[in-house]
């Protein structure tokens, strides 16, 4: 994917490795609220059709989104967004990820053709500037980023052609085919016959700037559920339903936040930032393994508004589906970002339980209806119960008490 650290010549548009761990940019915080914005889009979708078509458009319009996002950080880390040219680079991939986050809710649709147009725009269009840019200082680096754009443009194939072929059902084939192809490139380490493949020498990031980059994303998002939360909220009347609704969404968000950051986040930032092969722990625990929990967001997020829509009724199965589906995959995204950032030794057994408990409910819900409310406050009690188990494991609560330190 990336640079080796080697030395940077005068008038490079890349970051100095030798100035010490790469600061997020402004720029960078800008550019990612198009993506947050996405990701709310991602959401309505899934309001809108709550079937297996309608998640099955939605996981691919989030694989698409994801990968758009993560290419760009990974493009970041190593180009500094102080220098003009990168600067410009940064907002034209800005505004070409609007336009495909406008057209999302319709890219199954008569969007399909600005979407698909958009996206292939944004990945070959960056990774040809970055294999230019990086080639002239770095010119093995430059080759690495020249096969990813081989790899995008193989997969354009299948992004045009689903635009302007099919609509509806088969264009979902196109386009998954198309994402297999990009999903598979950092795995084969972006094989081109006759050029050969990258090593992860050329993939020597920052790992201080992945791990905050993502942890800030990860935070945005989560203020943006907030904002939207809050929004709704406040066009409504505030009986006691729709306040108790209200607490809970907030109470989630809180919960979310105080799961990945108390222990994982920082924990996750010092093992990169010191690991002998960055690259390769960018690869698996923040470019693959943080995709669960950023979908276990977007879950939740629907949970929420389906709450705050009717606070009074029964728990539905699109509202049990959205607090276990989503909650669910956010825990389990969170624990195998933990094990394999080396900060526990094992899946975490408070994530464990937890998921075990989302799994209960989600049965007991569909056996046994109950208020809406009620099926919310019980699954927000299992992430209570993790942060409490979490937090009492490695702040000294465990070792106080029973003179050891107990597995997470």
């Amino acid at each position: 994917m990336g640079p080796a650290p080697e030395e940077r010549t005068q008038g490079s548009l890349l970051r100095d490795p030798d100035s010490g761990p790469a600061a997020v940019s402004f720029l960078e915080l800008f550019f990612d609220l198009v993506y947050v914005f996405a990701l709310t889009q991602i959401s309505h979708l899934i309001l809108e059709e709550m079937s297996p078509l309608g998640l099955a458009e939605a996981a691919i319009a989030f694989a698409a989104v994801w990968w758009a996002w993560m290419y760009t950080t990974w493009a970041a880390n190593w180009a500094d967004p102080e220098r003009l040219p990168v600067r410009i680079m940064l907002i034209l991939v800005m505004l070409a990820s609007l336009i495909m986050t406008v057209t999302l809710p319709r890219a199954f649709g008569d969007g399909g053709p600005v979407f698909a147009a958009a996206y292939v725009a944004i990945q070959i269009g960056r990774s040809v500037f970055m294999s230019i840019i990086m080639g002239r200082t770095r010119g093995s680096s430059g080759a690495n980023m020249a096969r990813a754009a081989i790899w995008f443009s193989a997969s354009a194939v299948f992004w045009i052609a689903g635009a302007f072929l099919d609509e509806g059902v088969g264009r979902l084939w196109w386009w998954l085919a198309a994402l297999a192809i990009e999903y598979a490139g950092p795995l084969f380490f972006f094989y081109v016959p006759g050029l050969g493949r990258s090593s992860i020498r050329e993939w020597t990031i920052s790992g201080h700037h992945m791990a905050e980059r993502c942890a800030l994303f990860i935070i945005i998002a989560l203020g943006e559920g907030i904002v939207v939360t809050g929004a709704t909220f406040a066009g409504e009347p505030m009986p006691p339903a729709n306040t108790g609704a209200f607490l809970l969404a907030f109470s989630g968000s809180v919960l979310m936040w105080w799961i990945y950051f108390d222990v994982g986040a920082k924990r996750g930032a010092d093992l990169i930032e010191h690991h002998d092969e960055p690259g390769r722990l960018a690869r698996n625990a923040y470019t693959y393994l943080h995709m669960p929990i950023v979908v276990g967001m977007i879950g939740a997020a629907v949970a929420d508004e389906l709450l705050l829509a009717h606070p009074e009724g029964p728990a539905d199965t699109g509202l049990i589906l959205s607090f276990c589906g989503g909650l669910g995959i956010y825990l389990a995204g969170v624990g195998f970002f933990k094990r394999f950032a080396n900060t526990f030794r094992n899946f975490p057994l408070s994530h464990l339980v937890g998921l075990g408990l989302l799994a209960a409910m989600a049965i007991w819900g569909a056996l046994q209806p109950m208020p809406a409310l009620l099926f919310a406050t019980l699954a927000i009690c299992v992430l209570v119960m993790v942060a409490i188990w979490e937090w009492g494991s490695f702040h000294g609560g465990w070792e106080e008490r029973f003179g050891r330190r107990k597995s997470a």
